[in-house]
């Protein structure tokens, strides 16, 4: 039985008519709803004529995405409820894994993920009339791929099929431009006041890094929590980043008097019932974004924010990618503060201070600038638009992010060299799997068989709890007997896979072509049912060519290989480049270069291997972090990581002198080396040149007149231009080794004999001899100047934006009127004492003898009585010598 008394109290039926003109009109709208509106379940119903005036209008077959598996649930179950029949009547729902619909089902609640492979099935959506988006702000990337696709099927096959943008707070304008200029229909909500408790911890606590978070803030957090139940009536919302921070919050609430709640994508069905369910007792729930949005929690009158995010990070350099922990933006805290006002007058607090609130940036970035995008280009490539230029996004993919994605599609044979989907592409983007996934399935069920592949793969798509340990092996054995939540998500996935993995022999059976970059995929932590590798897959790594061989002695079903072996194999498979050797105890080097550390206590330091299947890293750290790995030996790295494998000469400059070997690598591990005799003539050349780039031109023979060469063709360089070249640049001089440091250069073969290199001799090569000015360097720049003494004083040039400069002795320049020039440029006059002390700096001697000479001569005539010191020095007779040295 309908219960219409429900239906009608929702606030959105105001904005139904307006809707469905729009629709009608258009074909396509913007919904802007706020939570707790009934955006979710009253117009779907509508729309499929289940509900609204005299019963309904014509059935339409209607399908709403969603952006998490918890909210496709909770969204049908209510609209079941609401229509007084069980979930899969005429509102049924399919999440990965997991279908509860039939033949009479008009409303089908579906992730996004679910719906892109749909699309990619059957692109026309037969039999779908209407497709709802949920929660478009949160801008997930396989929401955003979805409402491309759909837009591309409207424009080219089926114009006819409706679609609603549907939102709690969202960029209606930009939706409503994407729509092609759809109306925007706005729907008021109920609201109450809520007030804003500022709550920041007594003492800093460390930023989060990672998908680290400061004990001391998750504490501060649970105190808080307690002082909203001690300080504020009504069940307690607590928003927090993660799973694993959850459950370290519970653990610290202690004994309190409410019902503590957990929910988050990987909650068992029957909690995440109880908290979308009224309760006549307290409770404290403690949750992941989920519930930002995505439910409607009743009972709640207090939200407690621990401030912080998870978003998906990508680096690119050291080829780590994860879901990083961040600080939440003011727009997702103000959605959270939501909560709390939803029924009645609420209170929300915030685990941060008032001036920190400003700094916080205004929205959270969109994950197609974020991600990892080699998912979207596989689905992009399948679809038939291999850069996505054709597609309508609210933001392009970054140009660089697509061109690494294409890389690791190429690698893994997703893709052929134009970037189209090949069949194994096709294969692998129906497997519901990070590409770098499927290709460890396609490639590990040869060798193992598809049920134990499936298993380890499971394990790599939601890493196993933080409990299980950073063993693979030791994770996969504790899955197999485990109880908990994770172990029965893990086997329905290890089951899915197997099933995939088995029924898709053509897949397999294509050539297993060269295994590529790393990357992974992680799921999102409040439990998105994401298309493969979307919210928060890692990155690829480079370089990648051969095909893997594997000699497992039971083919199809090799159960000869142990556990170890076995998820060491499907893990280096999966991650080719975080293969990893050994350097010291717990210390290990990657095939992508990048160092990794294991933790204190973990049983895999002394493995001589690994195949590191989960890492992240600090800012300011230059090792990433083991979270997860398997024992491998040798050989595994060698197949699964064939691609970078390389065999050559080398001769570079390392520490201080040319190093000249053969040497075999996997990626960055040094597999043997041998020293190389007779190297190339070239190629120990540039290694040389590498040395004087690395340490500079002092490797060269620098004499005084050397020095002094290069410092006056540095000031005609500055001064007169032209011709003069420029000296004082290492990389310049570098750039020009051809022209000055031939014959010499190329005749050297160490260290040593780039030190007999005279630089002075070198450097006349690039005097401008064919100007005929180089015959005027002594003119324009000479080394040194005659002073009226008689005296050959040399001229310093060093400075390197300042004047010449001249140091000399006051009294041998008595009756020098001009201060002398070189290249038209006035010098710097240092004036000397007797003891060649400095007594006075002038660019102008006439101005020196006129007005500085008498204070001079007042504080130095004492000290060197037996040196002259006129009161005209401009007729006096210039001297290098004292008064009765002068008198002879």
């Amino acid at each position: 039985m309908i219960r219409t008394a429900a239906l009608d109290s929702l606030p959105v039926r105001e904005a139904v008519p307006a809707l469905v003109s729009a629709l009608d009109g258009h074909g396509a709208a913007v919904l802007c709803a706020p939570p707790g509106t009934g955006k979710t379940t009253l117009v779907p119903l509508v729309l499929a004529g289940l509900a609204g005036p005299a019963g309904g209008g014509p059935r339409r077959r209607v399908v709403v995405a969603e952006p998490r598996r918890i909210a496709a649930r909770a969204a049908a179950r209510r609209m079941a409820w609401l229509l007084g029949e069980p979930v899969g009547g005429s509102v049924g729902f399919t999440v990965r894994g997991e279908r509860v619909a039939g033949p009479g089902t008009v409303v089908e609640v579906v992730t996004t993920g679910v719906l892109l492979q749909r699309l990619q099935r059957d692109q026309e959506l037969a039999g779908v009339d209407v497709v709802v988006l949920d929660e478009c702000h949160e801008r997930h990337l396989d929401a955003d791929t979805v409402a491309a696709f759909l837009l591309d099927v409207r424009e080219t096959l089926r114009p006819e099929l409706r679609l609603v943008a549907a939102s709690a707070t969202t960029d209606a304008a930009g939706w409503a431009r994407l729509l092609g200029g759809a109306p925007v229909v706005e729907a008021a909500g109920v609201s109450y006041p809520v007030e804003t408790v500022w709550a920041p911890p007594a003492r800093p606590v460390r930023p989060p890094h990672g998908m680290r978070v400061d004990p001391a803030q998750l504490a501060h957090v649970a105190s808080v929590v307690r002082r909203a139940l001690a300080e504020r009536s009504g069940d307690v919302l607590c928003f927090l980043p993660g799973v694993g921070e959850i459950s370290r919050v519970a653990g610290q609430l202690g004994p309190v008097e409410a019902e503590v709640l957990q929910v988050h994508g990987r909650a068992p069905a029957s909690v995440q019932e109880a908290v979308l369910t009224a309760a006549a007792h307290r409770r404290v729930i403690l949750a992941t974004a989920v519930a930002e949005s995505s439910l409607t929690v009743p009972g709640v009158r207090v939200v407690v924010d621990c401030g912080l995010a998870r978003e998906p990070r990508v680096d690119h350099a050291r080829g780590l990618g994860s879901l990083a922990t961040v600080r939440a933006s003011r727009a997702t805290a103000r959605q959270r503060a939501g909560r709390a006002g939803r029924e009645a007058p609420g209170t929300v607090y915030r685990c941060w201070s008032d001036a920190e609130d400003s700094r916080l940036t205004p929205y959270p970035p969109p994950e197609i600038r974020t991600a990892d995008l080699a998912a979207f280009a596989l689905q992009t490539a399948c679809w038939g638009d291999p850069d996505a230029s054709g597609l309508a996004l609210l933001d392009p993919p970054p140009a660089g992010a697509m061109a690494a994605a294409r890389e690791v599609l190429a690698a893994v044979g997703a893709v052929d060299g134009e970037g189209r989907a090949t069949p194994r592409g096709v294969a692998m983007s129906r497997l519901g799997l990070h590409p770098r996934l499927a290709r460890a399935l396609l490639d590990g069920t040869p060798a193992l068989g598809a049920r134990r592949a499936a298993e380890v793969v499971a394990l790599l798509s939601e890493e196993p709890p933080r409990e299980y340990g950073d063993d693979l092996a030791a994770a996969w054995r504790s899955a197999r007997r485990g109880a908990d939540g994770y172990a029965a998500r893990w086997r329905a996935e290890a089951s899915r896979l197997a099933r995939a993995a088995g029924a898709d022999s053509a897949a397999r059976s294509l050539p297993a072509t060269r295994p590529g970059p790393d990357a992974g995929g992680r799921p999102d932590p409040a439990g998105a049912d994401a298309a493969p590798g979307a919210s928060g897959s890692p990155p690829r790594e480079r370089g990648l060519r051969a095909e893997p061989r594997f000699s497992g002695k039971g083919g199809a079903g090799d159960d000869s290989l142990p556990d170890d072996g076995a998820v060491g194999l499907v893990a280096a498979l999966a991650f080719p480049e975080r293969v990893a050797r050994a350097k010291g105890e717990g210390a290990f080097l990657m095939a992508s270069g990048t160092a990794a550390q294991l933790s204190e206590g973990s049983r895999l330091r002394h493995a001589p291997w690994l195949a590191v299947a989960a890492a992240d890293r600090t800012p300011h750290s230059a090792s990433a972090r083991v979270r997860l790995g398997a024992v491998i030996d040798e050989d595994t790295a060698r197949g699964a990581a064939g691609h970078l494998l390389a065999a050559g000469e080398e001769v570079c400059w390392e520490d201080g002198d040319v190093l000249a070997r053969t040497v075999e690598r996997l990626g960055a591990i040094e597999l043997a080396v041998r020293p190389l005799r007779g190297p190339d003539p070239a190629l120990v050349r540039a290694a040389l040149l590498d040395g004087l780039r690395t340490e500079g031109l002092g490797l060269l023979r620098w004499s005084a007149d050397a020095e002094g060469l290069r410092a006056r063709l540095g000031f005609l360089h500055r001064t007169l231009g032209g011709a003069w070249p420029d000296v004082q640049d290492d990389d310049v001089l570098l750039d020009r080794a051809d022209d000055w440091l031939e014959p010499e250069l190329s005749r050297a073969r160490r260290r040593a004999d780039l030190g007999r290199i005279d630089a002075g001799q070198a450097l006349q090569r690039l005097l401008p001899w064919a100007t005929g000015e180089a015959a005027r360097l002594d003119e324009l720049a000479p080394e040194r100047i005659e002073v009226p003494s008689g005296s050959r004083i040399r001229v310093d040039y060093s400075a390197e934006h300042g004047q010449p400069v001249l140091a000399v002795k006051l009294q041998e320049l008595f009756g020098l009127a001009a201060t002398p020039r070189v290249a038209g440029v006035p010098v710097l006059v240092h004036l000397l004492s007797p003891a060649g002390r400095p007594a006075a700096v002038t660019a102008d001697l006439a101005s020196f003898w006129r007005d500085g000479y008498r204070a001079v001569r007042a504080e130095l005539r004492g000290r060197y009585p037996k040196h002259p010191w006129p009161q005209d020095p401009a007729t006096a007779e210039p001297t290098r010598h004292t008064n009765a040295r002068l008198r002879r």
